[in-house]
């Protein structure tokens, strides 16, 4: 008999073409892909009762060039103007431009551009190059009572790129993307807001040839999004990288900032510590454009030594366990790892058919005890000096082991390393047919792990055929967060909306932060007041008021500080 030969779908291989709706929600490189493997494929047709047959014809797929039929609500003056602020080649009013520059990267957003539904956009999309054109551009819409919307790398999953009420995208990516200084005393390096994270990292590293350091050094932020993030989009957002419990989050590697506003212009003073009263430097980090833009940042960096980089990873025989093991390393004070992550059973077990583990790798595990759907993977890796390193990593070993790990050596570590920035491209292959995969996540204390886990998994699993896999990838001595994934065969943004509302309601309900490191944009913007308070609600409130009494900045619900829509109704 002959061997059916192994059905595979037509997975996309061709760069969306120029000026289409896909170009626009694509992630990353548009010449890039990352497909499902053949075992998460088959994963998936068993979870969603699907057949090869349901893998044949693709559905929306967003290749309709945009088309917006919405002429600028601006006057023809207002556009001249702005064109003489900055030249006429840094200003669009073309369709394509104004629908691009208002688009992050949400799953919502995706669903509704591959079916040609376009929401707010901006009147005129502007391309400012460098920060006395970002003032004069606020100093004239203040005037003219014309909002702006900051647009950096585009990668926001909240609406944070969305202009709610028109008027201008300012696009600070084009143009303002330099490293301006390494200071190699103070450790520090002065940068523009809209620098990628690959060029930022890779201008550090070579400090030596490009500002003549005797060092070489690293940012120590690398999110999920590094490539397709920028440092403003970093320090604006709150945001965290997966190196974070030794680095920090961006708001601790944040040393001072310089902001342009609708009340005027300041920079935070450079100081290592002033006892000089409420920081403004702390206030202005998470505010998200609602204040004023940041046009620079001085950020602190770190000594780049790879060559001392120590990688680990365990099988935990449970979730507590796994969960126990890293308190205790995190409140054991000998040092922290870089990266640390521990995924609970679901996304062990679904993340192992990702990676193609072996057959005879899982029957060992089992034969050891480690039995699928109770068993626990934790990887990461140690950085810093040669000798902090081997510390660390012996001393969170013997801890893994008192708790019942088995170690798997570096291997799964390294593999998850070279995959770590490539999974989101997958989402355009599932979406094409009918699959859609998103995430949310919370920060949340020890003593309340286990609850809100559990509560937000069994709102998630309510759901017929949901997947949700969950880890905890940032670890502080206090507590760590969870990064809820879930996995639907959904097409119908309404549904999706309905669904997403209420993951964030059982967040809130069991005890969780709205947001541990993705802000909070306009998507969240809602449950802002029920989680804060109205005394400290009224505090950003007033600060608001102080810097936009004009309400130009960012305006439409972003952090719930203006009028505040549930997003799509």
């Amino acid at each position: 008999m002959l061997k059916t030969k192994f059905f595979r779908p037509d997975w996309t291989e061709n760069a969306p073409a120029p000026g289409t709706f896909r170009s626009i929600f694509k992630y990353g490189d548009l010449h890039s892909f990352k497909h499902p493997s053949d075992n998460w494929y088959e994963m998936m047709k068993r979870e969603f009762h699907l057949s090869d047959d349901d893998f044949l014809l693709k559905q929306e797929e967003g290749h309709a060039s945009v088309i917006l039929n919405r002429p600028p609500a601006l006057t023809s003056l207002q556009i001249e103007h702005l064109k003489n602020l900055v030249g006429v080649q840094n200003v669009a009013i073309d369709d394509y431009s104004r629908v691009k520059f208002a688009c992050g990267k949400t799953t919502e957003e995706m669903l509704e551009l591959r079916q040609g539904i376009v929401r707010e956009v901006a009147d005129v999309v502007i391309h400012p190059r460098d920060k006395h054109d970002v003032l004069k551009i606020v100093a004239y819409c203040n005037d003219q009572k014309i909002p702006v919307t900051v647009y950096s790398a585009g990668s926001s999953v909240n609406f944070g790129c969305r202009p709610a009420k028109g008027g201008v995208s300012l696009v600070v990516s084009t143009y303002m993307n330099k490293l301006l200084e390494v200071n190699e005393l103070n450790q520090t390096a002065r940068v523009q807001p809209g620098m990628y994270g690959p060029a930022y990292e890779d201008a550090l590293n070579h400090a030596p040839e490009l500002f003549n350091t005797r060092r070489a050094y690293t940012c120590g932020h690398f999110p999920q999004s590094f490539e397709y993030s920028t440092v403003g989009g970093w320090v604006i957002t709150l945001g965290s990288g997966q190196a974070s419990t030794y680095y920090g989050d961006a708001c601790d590697i944040v040393f001072s900032q310089e902001y342009v506003t609708p009340a005027g212009t300041f920079k935070t003073l450079d100081f290592p510590a002033t006892a000089t009263g409420p920081k403004i430097n702390d206030i202005m980090k998470g505010s998200e454009g609602t204040f004023g833009i940041l046009v620079e940042v001085t950020m602190k960096i770190f000594r780049y030594m790879p060559e001392n980089r120590q990688r680990f990873s365990f099988m935990y025989p449970t979730w507590e366990a796994a969960v126990n093991a890293s308190r205790e390393i995190m409140q054991s004070e000998f040092g922290k790892p870089a990266i640390y992550r521990i995924s609970d059973p679901e996304e062990t077990d679904r993340g192992l058919k990702l990676y193609g583990m072996p057959g005879f790798v899982d029957k060992y595990l089992a034969l050891r005890g480690f039995k699928p759907m109770q068993r626990c993977l934790s990887l990461g890796n140690v950085e810093g000096d040669r000798d902090y390193t081997k510390l660390v990593k012996r001393k969170l070993t013997r801890i893994a082991k008192q708790h019942g790990a088995i170690s798997l050596g570096w291997y799964a570590s390294k593999k998850w390393e070279k995959t770590r920035y490539t999974e989101p491209y997958m989402r355009e292959d599932l979406g094409d047919y009918g699959i859609l995969i998103d995430t949310l996540e919370t920060g949340v204390t020890w003593d309340n792990l286990h609850r809100l886990h559990e509560g937000v998994r069994a709102y998630i699993k309510s759901r017929p055929d949901t997947m949700c896999m969950t880890h905890a990838s940032h670890f502080y001595p206090q507590g760590t967060n969870l990064y809820f994934i879930f996995i639907a065969s959904m097409t119908d943004p309404a549904e999706y909306r309905d669904f997403q509302k209420g993951i964030i309601d059982n967040i809130q309900k069991f005890g969780g932060s709205l947001s541990h490191h993705h802000g909070v944009g306009r998507m969240i913007g809602p449950w802002m007041e029920t989680h804060l308070g109205k005394e400290q609600m009224a505090v950003l409130r007033a600060l608001k008021q102080h810097f936009d009494p004009n309400n130009i900045m960012n305006p439409g619900g972003k952090l719930g500080l203006d009028d505040n829509p549930i997003q799509g109704l």
